[in-house]
């Protein structure tokens, strides 16, 4: 997925992150190895964001309407694939858009999406 202009808020690749709330532990996200990438992915709702990311930008609302699961599960799930630098965040308004980072991109048509380390496919 190509946004374009290098000027788009989500074309900057995260440099860190924050870990912890009250203490900001920097982490460069640039160094997370492709294991840590799939564990990530593990979890089965964290996979069904990114799958649903795979088809562009979506706000909150439009991606639990979908997983449907309580918004504090869900706000931890999109913060634990921030962290990994899998997804990027930013402000609409009232709402926060997500998409995939970018060097996490839609493969094909049929469902993979490359995590800049290995290609992940689905199954239909």
């Amino acid at each position: 997925m190509n946004i374009g202009s290098s000027q788009h808020p989500f074309n900057s690749p995260p440099k860190s992150v924050r870990l912890d709330r009250g203490n900001p532990k920097l982490v460069d996200t640039v160094q997370m190895s492709c294991a840590d990438r799939l564990k990530v992915l593990a979890d089965e709702t964290r996979l069904m964001v990114v799958r649903q990311l795979m088809n562009g930008p979506r706000h909150v609302g439009e991606i639990n309407a979908v997983l449907n699961v309580e918004s504090t599960l869900l706000s931890h799930h999109l913060k634990v694939l921030r962290d990994a630098g899998l997804v990027l965040a930013r402000r609409d308004g009232r709402a926060v858009l997500y998409q995939l980072a970018p060097g996490v991109e839609t493969v094909d048509a049929a469902g993979g999406v490359n995590l800049g380390c290995c290609i992940l496919s689905f199954q239909k």
